[in-house]
Order: C-alpha cells, then sequence, then structure tokens
C-alpha cells in the first residue's frame, strides 16, 4: 500500500517527467507496488543499512568455468570454498542472454543465460551471500524481442526508442566511446536513424514514453524479488536525452532514479541503489542527491587511477587532497570503492586531479607493462585517452621488480581499497592473482577482454592451493587483511576519514567511530620512511607493538595503527 506521503512524492516526479497527464502512469505503478507487498510481504518490514562486514566480489557468471558443470555451479563451489568465511556480497555482472559487450547488450531482462545456468542457481548462492545484479536500463540489445518489434512496426514499441537526424546540435552530445552515436536501421516505416550512446547492437531506452518508463519499473522490480539487495544503476548518467543539451547527467536522468528510490522504499528498502557514472568527483556525488532521496552508493572511479599514480611516482600527495574532498552527505550514503572491474582504469575522472604528463607517464608504463589504452572522440575532433585496459597487478609493476615487490604493490594498493572512506568491492581476478589475458584481447579484438579471463575451476583451485603459486600467494595475505578489516567498526562505510599529513611519500588518514580510531599509514614508495608517532599503538597487520616515538615502513608497506 502506497502511503499518502509517498504518493505526493512519485506524482511530483511524474508530472516533473510527464506534465499533468500522469494519472493512467501513478495508477500502473500502484499497481506494481501492490502487487509486489502481496508476493513479497516481508520485504517492506526490513530496513538495514551496510558495514564494516560488507564487502564485494565482483564476477561474472561465468568467470570459472569447467567441463561437467555449469558456471553458476562453479561460482557456487568457489564461494564456498573461499568467499563464504570473509566476502559477505557478491555484485554479479549481467547474467542474463546477451548479444555483444561481455552482457552489457541484453536480450532479455528477464532470463538467465542459459549457458550460465538458471534463476535456482541464483537463488543457491543467495542462500550465503547478498546479491547485487546489473540495471543495464541506459540501453538494450539490438536482438531483443522490444527492439524487434519497434523495427516490425509494433504500436506498442514505436516510441522506446530514440530516432534523430544529424545536425550539429548533436554535437552537444557527451561521447563515451570513439563509435557514431546514431546508427541506420531499416524499419517497417522506413529508414530511421536511432541514438545509440554505446555500439550499433546497444540501442538507447526512450524514457520520454511512460510506457517504456512501466516496463523497466518491472525490471526493477522482477530482480529484487529475485535477490538482488544491491541494483547497479549501469551507465545511468546518459540515462534522459534532451537534443541540444550534453545528454548526461540531465535533471530528468536524476528524476528517474529517485522515483526507483521512492518505490524500493515502498517495498523494500534495505534495497541499495548504486550509480554507475566514470565522470568527475563532483558529478559523481550529484547522484546522492539530497542524501535520502536518490543512490546510497556512488562509484569512485578516481580511485584507481589516483592510486595507480602515486605507487608509480612514489607520491601520495594527488591522492590524499583527492580524498580530503571525500564528505558523506547522510548516514545512508557511502562511496562503492574499487581499483579493477571488468572494464578498465578510467582516466577522465583523474584528468582534473593530476598533472597532464604524469597521466602521459603512466600510460606509457601501462604500455610497457603490456597493457592497452582506448581512446574517445572530443567535441573538437581530436582524441584522448580515456581509459587503461590492464590487469591491475600488472599495472603497478616498474622495471627491475622483484616478485616481492609486485606482491607487496599490489598486497599494498588493495590495503587502501579496504581502508578509505566506503565499501570495497574486489574483482575476482585481483582477489585471485590472475595477470593479463592476451587470448582474451586475440580472441575477441577488444582490449577489455585482457582482464576478463575464464578461469578452469580445476587449475584455479590447485593453483590457490600451491602455496608456491602466485594466486596462493595473493589470495592468501588478502583475505588476512580482509580478515582484520571486518573486526574494525572505524571501518565502517560511514565513519569518519581524516587525511594526515605526514610526508609526501605516504597517504596517511584516521578512521574515526566514536571513540575507537585506526591510523592508516601507506608507503607509496619504494624508500623506507621514518615516522614520528605522538604515542604507542599496535600494528592491527602485523601485531607489532610500537611503544618508542618513531616507527619505520619499509617500502610499500601500510599500517594499521590503533592506540594501545
Amino acid at each position: 500500500m502506497i502511503l499518502k506521503e509517498s504518493e505526493l512524492k512519485i506524482k511530483r516526479k511524474l508530472e516533473k517527467l510527464y506534465g499533468n497527464d500522469i494519472n493512467e502512469i501513478y495508477d500502473e505503478i500502484k499497481y506494481k507496488v501492490n502487487g509486489f507487498i502481496e508476493l513479497n510481504p516481508n520485504m517492506k518490514n526490513i530496513n538495514i543499512w551496510v558495514d564494516e562486514k560488507d564487502i564485494f566480489l565482483i564476477t561474472y557468471g561465468n568467470s570459472i568455468i569447467s567441463k561437467s558443470t555449469h558456471p553458476f555451479e562453479n561460482l557456487n563451489e568457489f564461494s564456498k570454498r573461499y568467499l563464504k568465511n570473509h566476502i559477505k556480497n557478491i555484485h554479479l555482472l549481467p547474467f542474463f542472454p546477451y548479444s555483444s559487450d561481455d552482457g552489457f547488450s541484453i536480450i532479455d531482462y528477464f532470463k538467465v543465460n542459459e549457458n550460465f545456468g538458471t534463476w535456482k542457481d541464483i537463488e543457491n548462492l543467495n542462500e550465503n551471500f547478498d546479491l547485487m545484479f546489473d540495471c543495464v536500463i541506459n540501453h538494450i540489445s539490438a536482438k531483443s524481442e522490444w527492439f524487434k518489434e519497434y523495427i516490425s512496426g509494433e504500436e506498442k514499441y514505436k516510441n522506446f526508442f530514440i530516432e534523430a537526424e544529424l545536425s550539429d546540435e548533436l554535437k552537444k552530445v557527451t561521447r563515451p566511446r570513439a563509435l557514431p552515436l546514431l546508427n541506420e536501421f531499416e524499419t517497417a516505416n522506413g529508414k530511421k536513424n536511432i541514438w545509440t550512446t554505446f555500439s550499433r547492437d546497444q540501442i538507447d531506452l526512450n524514457y520520454k514514453s511512460k510506457e517504456l518508463l512501466l516496463e523497466i519499473i518491472d525490471v526493477v522490480l522482477f530482480y529484487v524479488s529475485k535477490g538482488s539487495r544491491f541494483l547497479r544503476l549501469d551507465a545511468i548518467g546518459y540515462l534522459w536525452k534532451e537534443i541540444g543539451t550534453s545528454c548526461i547527467h540531465l535533471d530528468n536522468t536524476h528524476l528517474v532514479i529517485q522515483l526507483f528510490r521512492d518505490i524500493l522504499n515502498i517495498v523494500a528498502p534495505s534495497t541499495v541503489l548504486i550509480s554507475e557514472t566514470n565522470v568527475s568527483h563532483k558529478e559523481n556525488i550529484s547522484y546522492f542527491g539530497n542524501g535520502i532521496n536518490e543512490a546510497q552508493m556512488v562509484y569512485q572511479f578516481p580511485l584507481p587511477p589516483l592510486v595507480l599514480h602515486a605507487i608509480h611516482f612514489g607520491d601520495g600527495r594527488y591522492l590524499s587532497n583527492w580524498a580530503e574532498e571525500l564528505k558523506l552527505n547522510s548516514e545512508r550514503t557511502t562511496f562503492f570503492n574499487f581499483l579493477a572491474s571488468h572494464d578498465g582504469i578510467g582516466l577522465m575522472p583523474a584528468k582534473d586531479i593530476l598533472p597532464k604528463k604524469d597521466i602521459e607517464k603512466v600510460v606509457e608504463q601501462v604500455k610497457k607493462n603490456g597493457g592497452y589504452v582506448s581512446y574517445k572522440d572530443n567535441p573538437d575532433g581530436t582524441q584522448s585517452a580515456y581509459e587503461l585496459n590492464i590487469n591491475y597487478f600488472d599495472a603497478l609493476i616498474s622495471d627491475n621488480d622483484t616478485e616481492n615487490d609486485k606482491i607487496n604493490k599490489f598486497i599494498l594498493a588493495q590495503s587502501i581499497l579496504l581502508s578509505i572512506i566506503g565499501v570495497p568491492a574486489i574483482y575476482i581476478h585481483s582477489l585471485v592473482g590472475s595477470r593479463n589475458y592476451y587470448d582474451g584481447v586475440k580472441n575477441t579484438g577488444r582490449n577489455r577482454s585482457i582482464n576478463r579471463e575464464l578461469l578452469d575451476f580445476e587449475k584455479l583451485v590447485n593453483e590457490i592451493e600451491n602455496k608456491d603459486n602466485l594466486r596462493n600467494k595473493i589470495y592468501q595475505k588478502y583475505v588476512e587483511v580482509i580478515d582484520i578489516r571486518k573486526k574494525e567498526v572505524c571501518f565502517h562505510p560511514n565513519a569518519n576519514m581524516e587525511i594526515v599529513d605526514i610526508d609526501n611519500r605516504l597517504f596517511c588518514y584516521k578512521r574515526i567511530n566514536g571513540d575507537s580510531e585506526i591510523l592508516v599509514i601507506n608507503n607509496m614508495s619504494n624508500e623506507e620512511v621514518d615516522i614520528t608517532i605522538d604515542k604507542g599503538y599496535v600494528d592491527i597487520i602485523s601485531n607489532e607493538i610500537i611503544r618508542s616515538k618513531t616507527t619505520k615502513l619499509k617500502s610499500y608497506q601500510m599500517k594499521w595503527l590503533k592506540s594501545l
């Protein structure tokens, strides 16, 4: 049942989106809400948030394969063995039938890719883990029934997609990829130029259509009913289009997210919306809204390139200056932190933070380390580096590094992920120590495949269990730090963070929760650093007791200092 206050909120947003004629669409939303509550009555009574124990694993549904079982069965078994005691949440990248982009061109929102498994497999996974699904709702596959029906001239779908003509006004549109904004399709009503932000196979949806919005609300509610406590809003900044504007971060995009939030607050208030917007920090945090009415988490896209830069240059200043600005606007918002993902290391959010010459040096080092660089078109006709495509372990390597140097750099980077303000998300290939996957690039022709290896289940287990193998060394060190984090209330996603200025080679901060405080010191350099401290501490990473006024940090060492 929709209470009066919620009814007014929803109606006001619908009026801003569609004008005064909204009674019919509101009645449809009310019908969907009441139907959901009837089928899932308990969800409306649960309203929990996240804490220091919430850590995510990011994985494709088919990241772990074998000859005898479906990938989801492998993931279930792997998760029970290697995640259950350490990681609480799993982000499943799109596991639906798709036609391109490794899942991000969805054919059917309501089905599980039969090559991955079934909805029963998802239920089994949900027994031990809270799940995040991808809401890829900016676009849909050109092979989808929706687009096929549009092509055939079916009346219901005539406004589901965006028709446009080439004009100078379209030059204002923000372009994330060096591909055409419009693609021509032959339809029952003649040739049409259709809006395609990402590729010809990824057809943008038209949220000016009330009928389309209702279909997407069905998708959102369906995912929640299937166990998705967290919903990742993929490429959400591009949702609403107005010719003559940049078509990114428009007010109506925010209104649609706020509408989802209003609906979820009624039916399942513990559901968390995460906005995925690879943009500047100011634009990114705008998706928090007023702190209670929009997304509860926003992706931290500056973090991966800033940590990479800090380690390559042995300099924590830019990372510290950026982190000093990290403020939350409510107790129910926080940052979704990551270093590696299915995508590459985005450079755009770092361009207002790092010197151009430093970015160029990082780009060259990544190329030297076997990585690739993806480029985007600019409004002035030029191109610029948009993304580094490389495994994060390999991205950190410098000339003459020993294996221990490489591991120490990597674990230092991951410890920052685990200790700064927000919720950490760990890509499966980081957890298990994967390297650059060149066969993937060769087989697909796509740079991003370098970090999307499909892991053979039996081989993976053997390597994780082999103490001489890099996978074992990374996994064991990683889960050790994870388990330490989970015990400390200072690492609650909303606990305060204060930057501490000690030495340019360090990235230091305090995490504070009530009377509890931890001083985190990260040596980003290849030099030993002496620091002066004000009192006695125990380093909860090494269990070292520090009673003197000074302590040393070895190269690429971190210390989590707690008062004695």
